[in-house]
């Protein structure tokens, strides 16, 4: 699914697409509220640490950092990593998950990164290793709520190749040993962009072959909305899954 996807536009997998979306990801998700966070609550105590792979803007390190003992965010993308502010309890490590070094912690957390990650065992194998007590992974079980999508739909008439879904991972976990306990989420999904240039920056990227730029503007005029210096796009609810377990260690 991920090579498919590749196929279309490299997207999830490339951190030079992260490094130009940071800006509107971080407007984008500030704020918004997040039940991961709820699912997290049971096991968090001061003394424990965490690894946060694939950390973003810190939108998640950042709130847990004022709850645990220390936290090690993982974030490849240079654009991304400066969104994250400092906190003295925190590590920022920029790596990929998969050539990053880091201690083990209590929890090791993973949210939205898997769909452009093309060979998941190891990934989640390493996560394991790096898990004292618990891993949790969360993907949308929905489809991409994003305008690139939409304008491919209304000028090509498909999609495109779907991202892997957190069905696909509760079945790859289940087949790697792992039957892990599940709690679904559904939560608004919200895009906003500076200008109409950075809209068509952001969906150019996730399109693919048949970009045309005045069909495509003229889609994204309708699609998004005004909302004081920012255009939104409103990609309705999201359903999300989150797989979290006692790692399994070999």
């Amino acid at each position: 699914m991920v090579a498919d996807r590749a196929t279309l536009a490299a997207g999830h997998a490339d951190p030079g697409y992260w490094d130009r979306r940071a800006r509107s990801y971080a407007r984008s998700t500030h704020g918004r509220s997040d039940e991961f966070l709820q699912v997290l609550e049971p096991y968090l105590s001061p003394r424990k640490t965490l690894v946060d792979v694939g950390a973003g803007t810190g939108r998640h390190a950042t709130p847990l950092a004022a709850r645990l003992e220390w936290v090690t965010a993982v974030e490849p993308s240079d654009g991304m990593r400066s969104h994250i502010p400092p906190r003295d309890n925190m590590t920022i490590v920029a790596s990929t998950w998969e050539d990053a070094e880091v201690a083990t912690a209590d929890l090791v957390i993973c949210s939205h990164v898997l769909y452009g990650v093309a060979d998941p065992v190891p990934f989640l194998d390493k996560m394991q290793k790096a898990a004292r007590e618990r891993v949790f992974v969360m993907m949308r079980e929905t489809d991409l709520p994003h305008p690139a999508a939409e304008i491919r739909r209304r000028l090509l008439g498909d999609s495109g190749p779907r991202l892997p879904r957190f069905s696909d991972l509760f079945m790859l976990l289940l087949q790697i040993g792992v039957a892990a306990d599940v709690d679904f989420i559904r939560y608004p999904i919200v895009t906003r962009y500076a200008s109409m240039d950075e809209a068509l920056t952001d969906c150019r990227a996730l399109f693919g072959d048949g970009w045309d730029e005045p069909r495509a503007r003229a889609v994204l005029e309708e699609l998004l909305r005004r909302d004081g210096d920012e255009l939104v796009f409103d990609g309705g609810v999201a359903l999300s899954g989150v797989a979290h377990w006692q790692p399994l260690k070999t």
